[in-house]
């Protein structure tokens, strides 16, 4: 996949070609934070997120020198997960909850965290989240196959993980990952809609596909009825300032992109730009669960 060089703005999928790439990594502060609401009418929250940072331990047992008990490296990467549940009754909780621990068993079991990302490496590790992503699949069905009640539950997910400036996101289902940069906001993941593929067919405008009665049919999820999963992937280099956003459709579909843009533009604080989306996603009314992840990339110092 190629490197990213000129994002565009709106509500079509940025790609993987956004940004002019600099030869050399940049190392970035984060500031991160998450929060998940039910909504305004539903009883139950199907959704589930994960903010994570990874860091190189030592742990010292014995030893002769004055010394910590855990000494901590400078260099960490940074996982953010959004998992949208489906299902009758409790599965698409249980369908979500099962992805997001299937990733976090994958990041301490397998994921070779601090790797140097050139080249064909890069690749190796979209790779990875790919295969991630589908043992997610198979845990989930692994599930639904010994409960018959929890039959057809399944999730989408999103995924992105930053090391330095450079960010990775493995998406499947509706839920969305975004990138904000000087004042635009741009969308990095396709939704797996049956919607958005008629649009992308040209069989629907954008303006019919919001409106639609099938805008809802999810065409690619973690678990559900069928037992693959395709899975998208996408890398691109960060900036100093830039904010990456992933949600759930609890607040896409009542929040647009103009004013989730506002609302980054206005709040510097990560938390209280997710109060402020999930303060308006209820307040256009609710309809869905609402989860919201935001991560804002500093300068060092």
């Amino acid at each position: 996949m190629s490197e990213p060089t000129n994002p565009q703005p709106g509500a079509t999928t940025a790609s993987a070609e956004t940004v002019k790439v600099p030869r050399l990594p940049t190392r970035l502060a984060v500031r991160s934070f998450g929060l998940t609401d039910p909504g305004k009418i539903r009883r139950t929250n199907q959704d589930q997120f994960l903010v994570a940072t990874l860091r190189k331990a030592l742990e010292i047992r014995y030893t002769s020198l004055p010394s910590k008990p855990v000494q901590f490296s400078d260099d960490q990467c940074h996982l953010f997960v959004v998992a949208d549940g489906m299902g009758g009754h409790s599965g698409g909780e249980e369908a979500s909850a099962l992805a997001i621990a299937s990733i976090e068993a994958f990041m301490l079991a397998t994921f070779k965290w601090f790797e140097q990302l050139h080249g064909k490496g890069q690749e190796m590790l979209l790779a990875d989240f790919q295969a991630a992503l589908c043992e997610a699949n198979t845990w989930v069905l692994a599930k639904a196959a010994v409960n018959p009640e929890l039959h057809g539950m399944g999730t989408t997910l999103t995924l992105a993980y930053s090391h330095n400036d450079m960010l990775f996101v493995a998406h499947v289902g509706d839920s969305r990952c975004y990138l904000f940069r000087q004042g635009v906001l741009y969308r990095l993941t396709r939704d797996h809609t049956l919607v958005e593929e008629m649009v992308r067919r040209g069989h629907l405008s954008a303006e019919e596909a919001a409106t639609h009665q099938w805008r809802h049919v999810i065409t690619n999820v973690v678990g559900g009825d069928s037992p693959g999963v395709t899975v998208e992937v996408n890398k691109m280099r960060l900036e100093v300032g830039d904010a990456v956003l992933l949600c759930s459709d609890g607040l896409t579909n009542m929040v647009p992109d103009e004013e989730i843009a506002g609302i980054l533009q206005a709040e510097a604080s990560a938390e209280r730009a997710c109060d402020r989306l999930l303060l308006r996603a209820n307040e256009e009314g609710g309809t869905d669960n609402i989860t919201v992840v935001l991560a804002c990339f500093d300068a060092i110092g």
